[in-house]
């Protein structure tokens, strides 16, 4: 058995990494058709008014807000045979596929007040369910191994798997929406939706059947009380300067999702299939390629790198003609797959360190705050769209009798770049400015990390006493 002096980093299994993506891309699946047809599908399709859509938003985002630290605590204070994440991904599936169809079953022809209601309640059992199931995927990361190389390869399993889910979570909603006209049918595409959730709901399953967890952080770890947590997690600078960052990435990721539809249907009048092909093609190309980078420079300069080279892109295509939009968006998918990679690398630094400091692990309790404090930017990108849009004139299908209007006003056209692109590309620049500030690097990160090592092989030693 290793000693504290020789214990090495647990080494995973190319097996084990697959079956780690797998869940990511159902995962991915349902929330990239949710970013990306929900506003078109209320707004456009049904005609819910931006105020209506806005207040759902407020009343969506304050439950994100109280959810997942909730979630996030419970997980790390669970215990049971199977682990603390496990029981939560595999018991909780089930309903998010449930939750999910029903987005999409709202009444075609109900008052905005009852289309309020059906998108407010549905989005909040939805959001329930994928915020437990995905909180605790996130925090199951950190805990399987202590390098930073294995963790790397992991996210870039889970970056890959969940690159593909996002791009089907385009398509498919794309071959199935209703096109044009005046009494369109949504019949096919809820049928895709209940095949979608249902398949997203299996996906999760095969993770959670073949990935084990590490018994020692169950067993062996006492976990802290609710207050003792809360402290020690606003305590950590390291934590509240990646949050920061994180939470402009979450705008970034929730304005781009939500906007594809209308620069392909109204600015670049082309099928969404070909903008997708110039954002996600560099970015499946860019997370491999995220392992050297950090391998060259560290996992924190290569996320400032790679967010401003996303950033630049974003706001450049916003100024540049029609015809260079495709090279501004492959520039914006090269960098967005940082923080597709590498952001979940740094929170899990960020856990080091903090089990340093507590003696126990609480992933959980991190990317729960974390949520609470980056989950609104989901909520502000939903209600941003539908004010700008309406504040540029924007002419919605509903209003024209269900038939699309191509010939937008310029002010409209402008607004659609505006929430594609310059504000987004904005925040992602934001981001690498903040990261200036973050503390882990060079030896106190060397330091933490040989410590951890120190201290999981006596908590190794323990749990065997246990038996």
């Amino acid at each position: 058995m290793n000693n504290a002096k020789t214990m090495q980093p647990v080494k995973l299994s190319l097996k084990f990494k697959i079956t780690w993506g797998i869940a990511s891309l159902g995962g991915n699946m349902i929330a990239g058709i949710f970013g990306a047809l929900l506003p078109i599908f209320y707004q456009d399709y049904l005609g819910l008014t931006a105020k209506w859509i806005s207040l759902a938003s407020l009343i969506y985002g304050i439950w994100n807000a109280i959810n997942d630290p909730v979630f996030g605590f419970l997980s790390d204070s669970t215990r049971s045979k199977l682990g603390r994440r496990i029981p939560f991904m595999r018991y909780t599936a089930p309903f998010l596929a449930l939750t999910f169809i029903l987005v999409w079953l709202a009444p075609q022809q109900a008052k905005d007040v009852w289309l309020f209601v059906w998108m407010l309640v549905s989005m909040i059992l939805y959001d329930g369910c994928y915020t437990l199931i995905m909180l605790v995927y996130s925090a199951l990361l950190p805990e399987v191994s202590e390098s930073d190389t294995e963790r790397n390869h992991l996210q870039i399993s889970s970056s890959l798997f969940g690159m593909v889910g996002m791009l089907l979570g385009f398509l498919i909603p794309d071959f199935f929406r209703p096109k044009t006209g005046s009494d369109p049918s949504f019949l096919p595409l809820q049928i895709a939706m209940v095949v979608v959730g249902i398949t997203c709901m299996l996906l999760i399953l095969v993770t959670t059947f073949n990935v084990k967890e590490r018994l020692e952080f169950t067993k062996v770890d006492k976990p802290l009380g609710i207050w003792e947590q809360v402290k020690a997690t606003f305590s950590s600078k390291s934590f509240l300067v990646l949050v920061a960052q994180n939470f402009m990435s979450i705008l970034v990721s929730s304005l781009v999702t939500g906007s594809m539809y209308y620069l392909a249907d109204y600015v670049m009048q082309t099928s969404t299939i070909i903008l997708l092909i110039y954002i996600f093609v560099p970015m499946l190309i860019g997370i491999p390629i995220t392992n050297i980078i950090r391998k060259k420079v560290g996992v924190l300069k290569a996320q400032q790198i790679l967010l401003v080279i996303s950033g630049v892109g974003l706001c450049a295509l916003t100024f540049l003609p029609n015809c260079f939009i495709p090279v501004a968006l492959v520039l914006a998918g090269f960098g967005l797959s940082g923080p597709q990679t590498l952001t979940n690398i740094l929170f899990a630094q960020v856990a080091d360190e903090d089990e340093v400091r507590t003696g126990v692990r609480r992933e959980g309790a991190f990317f729960g705050i974390n949520a609470l404090i980056t989950k609104p930017a989901q909520s502000i990108a939903i209600a941003l769209s539908p004010w700008i849009l309406q504040l540029t004139h924007f002419v919605t299908r509903n209003s024209n009798d269900g038939q699309i209007v191509l010939d937008q006003p310029a002010s409209a056209l402008f607004g659609i770049k505006l929430f594609m692109g310059f504000i987004p590309g904005v925040a992602m620049l934001l981001g690498a400015l903040i990261l200036f500030l973050f503390p882990l690097r060079g030896k106190h990160l060397e330091e933490v990390q040989a410590k951890v090592l120190e201290m999981h092989a006596l908590k190794h030693e323990e749990l065997e006493k246990i038996g």
